[in-house]
């Protein structure tokens, strides 16, 4: 397959306009629409319509897409295995609004000269599996889940403590607290949307709701992360849990409310997970970044399931 035409298809989706695409891959317009014209022909769908915006995808493109995305990782490694050291270094953080992410920039901004490449894979297990197979160096992950036994080859250090909070609406019953103990949930209706069963945070949520005889719910589509803050901002009964360091924006008439949980504060645990042989020369920059002794001390009391 023509990696060129791979190119093309996934700077034009991203962009949104084959003009964008063109300026972006430095060809021209018309090089654009010909390299997806015959990439189409050979796949013998359409991957793009056009809009009066520009053009998106087809159900088609959208079904090609993550593959296209698959094909030039494969071009970067294939590059990067002949070319040691000169490659971003790769890492994993779960979620882009999450804890891992926030500490990743933590590292670009107290070290802007080592190139990133920020990747989110699904669970620990499709992390596991990439830093084995050298796709990505290292992953942010809660790892230590009941009855799991890492591969020798990997290696894992806590990374990072943090604390859950209570997000609510403005007409909440809990809405005018400043902190709420773990025990005063008990009856009330948290709602985290998007736990899989099986998953590092699905064991997580199940130690906290078992710890604390809370009613976490995950019924219902989750449908991300905007109608989740709606609901919550009309709803009197509806609370959910979120990372004290997880990228939330709303807007000013949601007036949701961060609650602290205290007493004790649960805390999720991150860890950091790489290959005992991986010879990046900016993982043990990473791994000194994230050292016991650079990290701020604990809330008081804390809570952790106990196979963490």
């Amino acid at each position: 397959m023509d990696l060129d035409a791979v190119r093309t298809v996934v700077t034009a989706a991203d962009a949104g306009r084959f003009q964008d695409a063109a300026a972006e891959l430095s060809i021209t317009q018309q090089a654009v629409s010909k390299r997806i014209a015959t990439l189409e022909k050979t796949l013998g769908v359409r991957l793009f319509t056009r809009t009066a915006r520009g053009v998106k995808l087809t159900i088609d493109g959208q079904a090609f897409l993550p593959h296209a995305r698959g094909l030039l990782r494969a071009e970067e490694r294939a590059v990067a295995s002949v070319r040691p050291g000169r490659r971003a270094l790769r890492v994993d953080v779960i979620g882009r609004r999450l804890a891992p992410a926030a500490l990743l920039h933590d590292f670009h901004r107290e070290h802007p000269e080592i190139e990133l490449d920020v990747v989110t894979l699904f669970d620990v297990d499709a992390a596991i599996n990439a830093i084995r197979a050298g796709t990505i160096d290292a992953s942010f992950r809660a790892v230590t889940m009941p009855g799991r036994q890492l591969p020798d080859d990997i290696g894992v250090a806590r990374a990072f403590d943090e604390p859950i909070q209570l997000l609510t609406g403005p007409a909440h019953e809990l809405a005018a607290a400043r902190a709420v103990t773990p025990a005063e949930l008990a009856g009330h209706r948290i709602w985290v949307p998007g736990i899989v069963p099986g998953t590092e945070w699905a064991a997580y949520y199940d130690a906290l709701a078992t710890a604390f005889a809370l009613t976490i719910e995950t019924t219902g589509p989750d449908f991300g992360t905007e109608p989740l803050l709606d609901t919550l901002a009309g709803s009197r009964s509806l609370a959910t849990f979120v990372g004290e360091r997880t990228h939330l924006l709303w807007p000013a008439d949601h007036d949701l409310r961060r609650i602290a949980v205290c007493g004790p504060t649960p805390v999720y645990p991150h860890s950091l997970l790489w290959h005992r042989d991986n010879p990046h020369p900016a993982l043990a920059t990473l791994r000194d970044h994230l050292s016991p002794e650079r990290r701020e001390p604990p809330a008081a009391e804390t809570w952790t399931p106990a196979w963490a």
